[in-house]
């Protein structure tokens, strides 16, 4: 029964419900709500809970010392989600998903590395592919100009080594651009470790060779010169570089650089990198660059000074300066970059060193060979040796 208020302000009692007896389901109650009055403003029946529901993204927590129905509903926390209405906790997401605004449903992470498609990638590849044209190019150039004394009076062998090394220096710098994989991670090093010693292994050669050479112009000094003939020339320059493959071997060997998902600098990304595996070793490659280079630039410094018709040794300390410097940056700014820019970095020391020495020591030669023909022979090298440079 129901209590229903006439506009006269009499009374009414009506029957909204009735209440049934069933064998089979005992007392069965039926309501018309449709005619039920509530006495109240919004002439809308009172809730019967103490709190709201919890939507989708929060979790129930009760109130101390009150009913079971009063609750707060506290948001899920990052990575954390709850897809039902007056969920009692939140789920963690799987460890490649992070949880989205609402914190209702997980959603992939971001995955960050060195990309081809990014601007700085792009970058990157354009001027590794350009730092091995421009090797061809001065390959090419050297190559049909062979016979000349410019080319000759240069150790044009090692020249030629060299060349083809400074555009492995270059194309190894891909291989740290696109997501790592594990023989990228593993050949990367190796193939930059041992590209940069034979390009660093023939300067310090031809060095030497300079040294050797003014030597041997001196009364009493020509049995310096069969120590530095082609063959131990040769020799020299595959016995440095054997002993930087027999490094990245045995770092290979015992602690093999390897893809990692680094999650520590953003938790809703994933950080693609390649972790060196034993940085002792990562740390010997790079020391024995840097002994061969310092020593190729000691060796210059003595040179720089000698006559004229030998001065390639100022060519080759001032590459060997800008080598040194841009190697030395490097090693800070390594160490304190984060993620893919880790990878640029040394990326860009690459290509920096190798655009170092190829314009430094054949930038020069390419001049005088193409514009300057006629300091390109053999009096006007054997007299004026500074046409050399």
């Amino acid at each position: 029964m129901n209590w229903l208020w006439l506009p006269d302000g009499r009374t009414k009692v009506q029957s909204v419900g009735v209440v049934k007896m069933s064998a089979s389901k005992g007392e069965e109650l039926t309501l018309d709500e449709d005619k039920i009055f509530w006495n109240f403003e919004s002439k809308e029946p009172p809730r019967s809970v103490c709190s709201e529901s919890c939507p989708p993204g929060t979790r129930m927590a009760r109130k101390r010392g009150m009913p079971v129905c009063c609750f707060d509903c506290i948001p899920c926390s990052e990575g954390m989600i709850s897809n039902e209405t007056d969920s009692m906790e939140c789920t963690s997401c799987p460890e490649d998903y992070w949880s989205n605004p609402q914190r209702d449903h997980c959603i992939p992470k971001k995955m960050e590395f060195l990309s081809y498609y990014e601007p700085l990638g792009i970058c990157l590849t354009t001027a590794s592919l350009l730092g091995t044209f421009i090797c061809a190019v001065v390959l090419g150039i050297f190559t049909y100009h062979r016979s000349t004394p410019m080319v000759r009076a240069n150790n044009s062998e090692l020249s030629f080594l060299l060349l083809v090394s400074l555009k492995l220096c270059f194309l190894c710098s891909l291989l740290f651009i696109g997501r790592p994989k594990l023989w990228t991670c593993q050949l990367r090093h190796a193939a930059f470790g041992i590209s940069f010693v034979l390009c660093v292994s023939c300067i310090l050669v031809k060095t030497m060779v300079v040294l050797a050479v003014f030597k041997a112009s001196k009364p009493g000094g020509g049995d310096s010169l069969k120590w530095f003939g082609v063959l131990q020339q040769r020799g020299t320059v595959m016995v440095l570089t054997s002993i930087q493959a027999a490094i990245c071997t045995a770092w290979l060997a015992s602690a093999s650089p390897a893809p990692y998902k680094n999650t520590q600098y953003q938790n809703d990304m994933i950080v693609y990198e390649c972790v060196v595996g034993s940085t002792v070793g990562f740390a010997v490659l790079l020391g024995y660059i840097g002994l061969l280079a310092i020593l190729s630039f000691l060796l210059a410094i003595l040179a720089r000074n000698l006559p004229d018709n030998f001065n390639e040794a100022k060519l080759i300390t001032f590459s060997m300066l800008i080598f040194c410097a841009v190697w030395v940056a490097f090693v800070p700014a390594y160490v304190n970059s984060p993620g893919k820019y880790a990878d640029a970095v040394e990326v860009f020391a690459i290509l920096a060193s190798s655009f170092g020495l190829l314009v430094a020591l054949f930038g020069p030669k390419c001049y005088i060979i193409l514009l300057r023909p006629e300091r390109n022979t053999k009096k006007a090298i054997m007299g004026r040796g500074t046409t050399k440079s």
